[in-house]
């Protein structure tokens, strides 16, 4: 049986999901962030040598990173109605997707989330400087690369609600955490096809479920 080892408010939110959608029987060990760092616990690093989130392990295959956990499941469980037929062009916009969610969309907001907090972090003194620093980055590059991706997936949803084709697939569970972060960082007013995509996916059965499951999530 697959366990999950789960972060709170992480990217492993999206692995309990995907196995409530494919009805895949698992096991959940949960772990707390710290509470000053918001960093994940030690204990992580018992299960994978970088002590990130999401691990799954399942008969003594470890696998890390919310991509390649998504790959495994597919290969060695199928994912169903969730992948279209290989070699077609909803199956490669699959992949793609499930390449730009960890690799170009959320480099932006993680940077949004490191600027917004590094005055709070600074020693007292240099709060006024680190604030201004932050904002000008903030407001000189980071914004706008944020706006680019916000802009990118209202486009991409505006023509069927869905990141690749007519139906519901892995890469809309995949793109669900950057639009996520983005809820929260970004301005979405404006963007009814990422907002109508949100709360579709969080009215899911299957979402729902994964949430009992894991827990309190602040993105939901």
């Amino acid at each position: 049986m697959i366990t999950v080892h789960h972060l709170e408010n992480s990217r492993s939110q999206r692995v309990l999901w995907l196995l409530e959608e494919l009805q895949i029987p698992y096991e959940v060990k949960r772990y707390e962030r710290d509470k000053r760092t918001m960093l994940a616990p030690k204990d992580l690093y018992e299960v994978h040598p970088l002590g990130k989130s999401p691990v799954i392990t399942e008969n003594g295959v470890t696998v890390a990173e919310t991509g390649a956990i998504f790959e495994y499941i597919l290969e060695a469980h199928g994912a169903g109605p969730l992948m279209p037929e290989r070699g077609t062009p909803d199956a490669r916009a699959v992949t793609y997707w499930l390449h730009y969610a960890e690799g170009s969309a959320m480099t932006p907001l993680l940077l949004k989330l490191v600027f917004s907090r590094l005055p709070e972090n600074a020693p007292f003194v240099m709060k006024p400087v680190v604030r201004a620093v932050a904002n000008k980055t903030m407001d000189g590059f980071v914004d706008p690369r944020v706006a680019e991706h916000v802009d990118y997936w209202e486009k991409s949803l505006e023509e069927t609600g869905w990141f690749a084709g007519q139906h519901f697939t892995l890469a809309d569970i995949m793109m669900s955490f950057p639009l996520e972060a983005a809820s929260t960082r970004a301005d979405l007013s404006g963007r009814p096809a990422i907002r109508s995509f949100l709360e579709r996916v969080h009215a899911r059965e299957a979402y729902q479920a994964a949430l009992q499951r894991g827990g309190p999530y602040a993105y939901a």
